[in-house]
């Protein structure tokens, strides 16, 4: 481990390099603090990486691929990425849902446009549950137990976001097209679908989708993370890769230590150092489901019937309400399961060979699941585009336990940080007015506490005030 001479004690070491670990060390940077981000991988960027999976040439998203939450997130839009390499691809249309017999329901940009597909009555309740400005409640959305800067809007919102999905849906409208499109984007929570609180993420992701678009960096998700690890450079964090931290006491001496890592290892790290009751309330913290994961190296673009599914680069498989929820509800591997799918190439060709193609699958299975769900994917694929398989040059698959070995955080292939089920939504990692301090100089960072999964920085930069607060004024 790197040693420090005590006359250069640091500000504040960073464990983890993930999205909430750079916004911590940024915004410590910012206030004028010294600060040492240590990695256990070879590069920054936890699940924000990309890497040739496959083929040499092809370049595949390892985790997170599309990003509505990094437009979205007030604390990346303010800060300088564009002058660091960052650039965004918006594809024609954020998301599209095909349905059996070629129709496809397509999220448009506008919301007026997106209503329109599912009649008078439905589109009139379409428009009102996403009429939310986003701009002027991501500070409250994104954010620990607080008072709300406008507490009228954000009940608005939260008495249909703590709603289940499927009673939002199936209350709010008649036709199968609306309730579909909206499964789908709730599905991302990666609970069933009848779980209190699972129209949050239908209706977060739905209304960035009309706010900011569903974008994706531009060469790969590896150019967000480099443009993160640039500007924290040109601020004077520095990075230390490769360096696995065990022992919170072989860590360099520092007045802080945020740790981007989930309740779990910062117990196995630091559990000596923290009260008996944040000991026990974070030995009960819960996990979620896992997921399986495909990246295809492809001849060709995907075979879709219903030549619009190629507007977006997101696609949502999985038809109707019933079935989804049937996926999403599963003990065990679905044999029809929801699978979510990115064709970047279609609006990035950096990313493949002149005239080839990447896609990018996962679909959701219970914790440490070993199951094979190759197959039961491409069938879902090949029934909105037949002869999917016949374009794959290459697949690399990876199982909940090969996503653990990537990255520890994703314990058991839980790439959330964290079950959303409804009791611990709010209070991650536990109920606090600070879910950050878990003792003296100690704090955690990462999606593992509020406002919880995607890559938004946003429990990175609270983390990091909260250690401004109580320890580096």
């Amino acid at each position: 481990m790197v040693e420090e001479p005590v006359a250069n004690r640091l500000d504040a070491v960073v464990v983890g390099a993930g999205p909430n670990g750079l916004a911590a060390a940024i915004t410590l940077a910012r206030a004028g603090k010294t600060v040492m981000v240590l990695e256990a991988a070879p590069t920054p960027g936890g699940g924000l990486r990309s890497d040739a999976l496959t083929l040499p040439g092809f370049i595949h998203d390892v985790c997170s691929a599309i990003h509505p939450l990094g437009v979205g997130s007030p604390f990346f839009a303010s800060l300088p990425l564009q002058d660091h390499g960052l650039s965004w691809v918006h594809p024609p249309v954020p998301l599209a849902h095909p349905m059996d017999g070629g129709e496809t329901l397509l999220l448009h940009r506008s919301i007026q446009e997106t209503a329109a597909q599912f009649g008078l009555r439905d589109g009139r309740a379409y428009r009102s549950l996403m009429n939310v400005n986003w701009q002027r409640l991501a500070p409250d959305i994104l954010a620990p137990p607080h008072v709300f800067r406008h507490p009228f809007a954000m009940a608005r919102f939260g008495l249909n976001a703590m709603r289940s999905a499927s009673g939002l849906a199936r209350s709010r409208f008649q036709g199968e097209s609306a309730r579909a499109l909206f499964a789908g984007l709730a599905a991302h929570s990666m609970l069933p679908l009848q779980s209190p609180a699972t129209a949050s993420v239908g209706l977060l992701l739905g209304v960035l989708a009309h706010a900011v678009g569903w974008p994706f960096p531009r060469g790969g998700a590896q150019n967000f993370t480099n443009a993160l690890v640039s500007y924290a450079e040109a601020l004077g964090v520095r990075f230390v890769t490769g360096a696995r931290v065990d022992d919170i006491d072989r860590l360099p001496s520092a007045r802080a230590v945020l740790f981007d890592l989930t309740p779990r290892q910062l117990l196995r790290i630091a559990g000596d150092r923290l009260s008996k009751r944040n000991h026990r309330s974070l030995s009960t913290f819960r996990y979620g489901p896992g997921v399986f994961k495909i990246d295809y190296a492809l001849s060709c673009p995907i075979p879709w019937t219903a030549s619009n599914v190629s507007s977006a680069a997101t696609v949502h498989l999985g038809a109707t309400l019933e079935e989804i929820e049937e996926s999403e509800r599963s003990t065990t591997p679905p044999q029809r399961p929801f699978v979510l799918l990115a064709q970047h190439t279609l609006f990035d060709p950096t990313r493949a060979p002149a005239g080839q193609h990447t896609a990018w699958a996962y679909c959701h299975v219970p914790s440490n699941s070993n199951e094979d769900m190759t197959a039961r994917i491409e069938s879902q694929i090949e029934r909105f585009a037949p002869g999917f398989k016949k374009t794959v040059l290459a697949r690399h698959t990876m199982t909940p336990a090969n996503l653990e070995a990537y990255n520890a955080n994703y314990i058991g292939g839980d790439i959330g940080g964290g079950s959303s089920h409804w009791t611990q939504l709010l209070t991650r990692p536990f109920l606090r007015l600070d879910p950050y301090f878990m003792a003296d100089g100690v704090f955690l960072c990462s999606s593992s506490t509020a406002p919880g999964p995607g890559v938004h920085g946003m429990c990175g930069f609270h983390a990091a005030r909260s250690a401004l607060r109580r320890l580096l004024k």
